[in-house]
């Protein structure tokens, strides 16, 4: 730091503007004690003033007080009467990023004392986080200033987060007034809304276009978290009961789909892609967690849950609110607390990550085909005005994969899930992959209704054939266009055909 005094009065000229280094206290808490307004320059650039003060018979001493200015200018010139009115400070001001940029070191109490443990120990650092318009104001200089006065550069990796803007496309600032007011959002929203409703829009790099709306889906996404956590710890739970085939599956496929996004985020982390790893984890806990997993084992009303579902849910919980604390670091310590009891001054900011397992995409996929075959079916009730009391059987011309029918039977109320070579007649149908699955409806659909829909939607399936066959007819198309391509409007003929097929059965039902 002596260095750096030395060389207070050396100028550097930019635009006819001085510039000058500073002298710094060697204490990271400096900056709070003795408090001085900063001041303004001839010039019109703010910084701090210049820590340099001219002797009366000329030459200059530098240091980080008056006081002790004052010391050096007695023994300097030998005149044990000067007082501070005989010293003149010079009168202009540090530029305002040259405080800035030795930031990484000067911050630690010796830089170049070879046994300051703290400054071998943090610098260099591994990230820097900050905003692209200031690269040439200050991380460019404190890679300069790193390699001068260390050796070292000052930190490995550069994350630029992107700036907010109104929707104007305007930076928000100041001047301008179009910054929202950050404590009454949060008041609204609550903190944790409002960092998700920001990175909701944040990828790495691009500017943020800043809405209420964001901030309101973020605070949606919190109530839904306490709603999992509410439905979970009210469970009552009996170890005596055995665990249902459904809850035994279901609690297998989440495992896998947690796993699979742990290894997603991790990959995510690892490429600084801070706002997708943030969105695969929100679509884990709303989508999988909380559509699915947790209506796959959730007991009836007012029965209680098996032991070994409980805990595994317990555990999955647990995992969600580790992978979601960086994001949300308020609500999910706050749960995480609640969610069993902890040892004293154990906290969900220190733990860790779950840890990235194998996954079976097979087992996966093959349930995504079971998530389809629910929706068909909860498609029907819909369509059909069907309560979700009334137990339906569903029958299968096709292949299918019966290991996942216990989740299907209870995700969709159904007495009965069967393989025919012949759906009944008057039967509802629909299509997953290339099986057929049908619903007989009996008494419980008006024909004529039916048979007009039924029409509409043949009509429908024949003109988009129609529209698909055009494309496949014109050589021009077929010769220039990518295999893809093709390969993909030939599916889409396939499955237009096996619906068409399908309607057209369903209306000769009801006709007879």
């Amino acid at each position: 730091m002596e260095h750096l005094a030395q060389i207070a009065l050396e100028p550097v000229m930019k635009d006819d503007i001085k510039f000058y280094p500073p002298k710094f206290k060697n204490t990271y808490r400096h900056w709070m004690e003795n408090i001085k307004d900063w001041c303004i320059s001839r010039q019109l650039w703010w910084g701090h003033r210049i820590p340099a003060y001219f002797l009366p018979e000329g030459g200059y001493v530098v240091a980080e007080t008056a006081e002790k200015a004052l010391e050096m200018a007695k023994e300097k010139t030998g005149n044990a009467s000067l007082t501070m009115a005989d010293l003149r400070q010079d009168e202009d001001v540090l530029d305002t990023w040259f405080s800035s940029w030795l930031w990484p070191i000067s911050l630690f109490n010796g830089i170049n004392d070879p046994d300051n443990r703290e400054i071998n120990y943090y610098y260099p650092t591994s990230d820097l986080v900050t905003g692209p318009d200031i690269i040439f104001f200050w991380v460019a200089r404190m890679i300069m200033a790193g390699y001068e006065y260390r050796g070292k550069m000052p930190f490995k990796n550069v994350y630029f987060t992107g700036i907010v803007r109104d929707k104007l496309g305007r930076k928000m600032s100041k001047s301008l007034g179009n910054s929202p007011d950050p404590l009454q959002l949060i008041e609204q929203y609550g903190a944790d809304g409002v960092r998700m409703g920001l990175m909701m829009a944040a990828p790495a790099g691009n500017d943020i276009p800043f809405d209420d709306a964001l901030c309101e889906q973020g605070r949606n996404f919190n109530n839904k978290i306490w709603n999992a956590f509410r439905l979970i710890k009210g469970w009552t739970v009996d170890s005596t009961i055995e665990q249902p085939e459904a809850a035994a599956t279901a609690v297998k496929w989440f495992k896998m789909q947690l796993d699979k996004t742990i290894a997603e985020m991790d990959d995510l982390f690892g490429k600084y892609r801070l706002s997708e790893a943030m969105m695969a984890v929100y679509k884990l806990f709303w989508d999988e967690f909380s559509s699915w997993y947790l209506e796959m084992v959730k007991p009836g009303y007012q029965q209680p849950v098996d032991k070994s579902t409980y805990l595994s849910t317990l555990g999955f919980f647990d995992a969600l609110l580790r992978l979601l604390h960086p994001f949300m670091p308020f609500i999910t310590e706050e749960l995480w607390q609640a969610l069993e009891p902890r040892k004293e001054g154990e906290s969900l900011m220190v733990a860790l990550i779950p840890e990235v397992a194998p996954v079976d995409n097979l087992y996966l996929e093959d349930f995504e085909i079971a998530k389809e075959i629910v929706g068909g079916v909860r498609t029907i009730r819909l369509q059909k005005n069907i309560p979700n009391k009334e137990a339906l059987e569903l029958q299968v011309l096709g292949e299918h994969n019966d290991h996942f029918n216990a989740v299907i039977a209870k995700m969709c109320n159904l007495s009965s899930i069967i393989r025919t070579e012949e759906k009944t007649a008057g039967a509802a149908s629909f299509l997953v992959r290339t099986t057929e699955y049908a619903v007989p409806l009996g008494n419980m659909i008006n024909v004529e209704e039916e048979l007009a829909k039924l029409q509409d939607e043949l009509k429908y399936q024949q003109g988009f054939l129609a529209s698909v066959m055009k494309k496949l007819s014109n050589e021009s198309f077929v010769s220039k266009a990518p295999a893809k391509v093709i390969e993909m409007e030939r599916k889409k003929q396939a499955d237009a055909e096996s619906k068409i097929k399908s309607i057209e059965e369903s209306i000769a039902a009801l006709k007879k």
